[in-house]
């Protein structure tokens, strides 16, 4: 199973992005949903479709809107007359990669609407209770920039993604490539497999054993509790949110070929996987506090 391969192949459409294509498969192999928050037009749905596509998984995507309802991602039960009796129609969420785009411009109802899917991997519908499909992982992207007619991800909503991540502008050598090119969305959606469904779900159980001695897990810790006492902090991270700090190192330390996690994995995914699960003060951003954590808590040898 060559999965240098398929970072290698994401990577095509996002020259000069290792991090960020190694942090997404991070995200699905630790079971975890993903978060993109950025302006518009920087690759959110290319790297979405890229992710499903390289292992061959089934891919929807849904526009978030202000009018649309839980029903409308879930599905309902309709009338078959045919057969004379209420059946269930599944709605797009059923699917292995769910993009909800913009998710912020839905209502809070339809927001809370993924909450019992991302956590649960299933879906009620009066008092009826469906399984989703496996593997499933929710990609949810906002922008963070137009505010007019959106509604803010509550906590507990953006406490259910393991990582979030900003793409970022690329470099302009980058961006002359790419505007010499074809359509990079276009590009993914010709793109072939380089792993299965089968080599995915391999993979997240191997995440799952990967070893982790306890001067790692004392140095998570370390820094959990940092952010609890920090004076830039408000509320610090909670037990679940050290819990996907290990899960998601777990995950990278297998991307990087290795069966046991070293503080350097820790270290890479803390400020992506911790920052939207803490309350700043009004003049600290959440992401840069992080990273100065992650600094001065002493490494173990």
């Amino acid at each position: 199973m060559n999965v240098k391969r398929a970072i290698e192949e994401i990577e095509h459409f996002f020259i000069g992005k290792r991090h960020i294509v190694e942090l997404a498969l991070a995200c699905l192999v630790s079971r975890g949903h993903l978060l993109l928050e950025d302006i518009p037009g920087v690759g959110k749905t290319t790297l979405a479709l890229a992710v499903a596509k390289v292992f061959g998984l089934e891919f929807k995507r849904m526009q978030f809107t202000s009018d649309l309802m839980p029903s409308d991602i879930t599905g309902s039960f309709i009338f078959d007359q045919s057969r004379g009796e209420f059946v269930f129609k599944k709605g797009p969420i059923f699917t292995n990669v769910f993009l909800a785009d913009e998710i912020n411009r839905a209502p809070p109802k339809t927001q809370s609407a993924l909450l019992e899917a991302m956590a649960e991997k299933q879906v009620t519908a009066d008092g009826n209770t469906f399984p989703l499909p496996s593997p499933f992982f929710v990609v949810a992207t906002q922008n963070p920039v137009e505010q007019y007619g959106t509604f803010p991800l509550p906590e507990s909503q953006k406490d259910r993604f393991s990582i979030r991540l900003r793409i970022g502008y690329p470099e302009r050598e980058t961006e002359k490539e790419i505007l010499k090119g074809e359509d990079p969305l276009q590009r993914v959606k010709a793109m072939k497999p380089v792993l299965r469904k089968e080599d995915l779900e391999n993979l997240q159980k191997r995440a799952d054993s990967c070893y982790v001695s306890d001067d790692v897990i004392d140095y998570v810790l370390d820094i959990i509790q940092r952010t609890r006492e920090h004076p830039s902090i408000l509320t610090g991270v909670s037990t679940r949110g050290a819990m996907q700090l290990l899960k998601v190192s777990r995950a990278m330390a297998l991307l990087r070929g290795r069966d046991f996690v070293i503080p350097d994995d820790v270290r890479d995914v803390a400020p992506f996987v911790l920052s939207h699960r803490i309350i700043p003060r009004e003049e600290a951003d959440g992401e840069s506090v992080i990273r100065e954590i992650v600094e001065e808590i002493k490494i173990p040898l």
